[in-house]
């Protein structure tokens, strides 16, 4: 029964989006600021660009709200138009990827126990610490599931600069993890 009740009070909230209806973007900001302005943060790294990523992200959701036809959860919808609209600015920005393709990388498999040792926030901040590039690919790649032909598209950059980005973020994030974790 609580999910029926949850289905319609979703349905209520994006028919009112639809038609325009103030309370219901309200609500809709309310219910998934936070959220979303933490995802923001994960991607530019920086709390005035995440605020106008924040801001865009939630004109888009408003005016496009017609494209949300009720295919998989809102609640993912919106998280993919932030995802996109901090990608935009990050390619306005030109953030520019390093291409690694020709270095020989060694990857460790230390323990992962230490994981364990640290809260979920610490593992956030580590990962939002990591340079611009490495961050964008990384939870591209790690956190919304993007494949690295996928990530290579999005972002303009080869499939093996993707890797690259990756491979050095994960040992980037290790040794992070590592310090912390001491």
């Amino acid at each position: 029964m609580e999910h029926n009740t949850a289905n319609s009070d979703e349905q209520r909230l994006i028919t009112g989006c639809k038609n325009g209806e103030t309370w219901a973007q309200k609500q809709v900001y309310e219910l998934y600021a936070s959220a979303m302005f933490s995802l923001c943060m994960c991607y530019v790294n920086d709390r005035e660009a995440a605020r106008d990523v924040l801001q865009d992200g939630f004109i888009k959701i408003f005016t496009k709200i017609e494209d949300y036809k009720g295919i998989g959860s809102f609640a993912g919808w919106i998280r993919r138009v932030f995802v996109t609209t901090a990608l935009e600015l990050l390619r306005q920005n030109k953030r520019r990827f390093i291409p690694i393709d020709n270095l020989n990388l060694q990857v460790e498999d230390d323990n992962i126990s230490v994981i364990e040792k640290i809260s979920a926030d610490d593992l956030m901040n580590c990962v939002c610490s990591l340079p611009s590039g490495y961050r964008t690919v990384f939870n591209l790649y790690a956190l919304e599931g993007y494949s690295h032909a996928e990530i290579a598209k999005l972002l303009e950059i080869s499939e093996n600069t993707s890797r690259s980005q990756f491979m050095r973020a994960r040992n980037l994030l290790q040794q992070k993890i590592k310090e912390i974790s001491l």
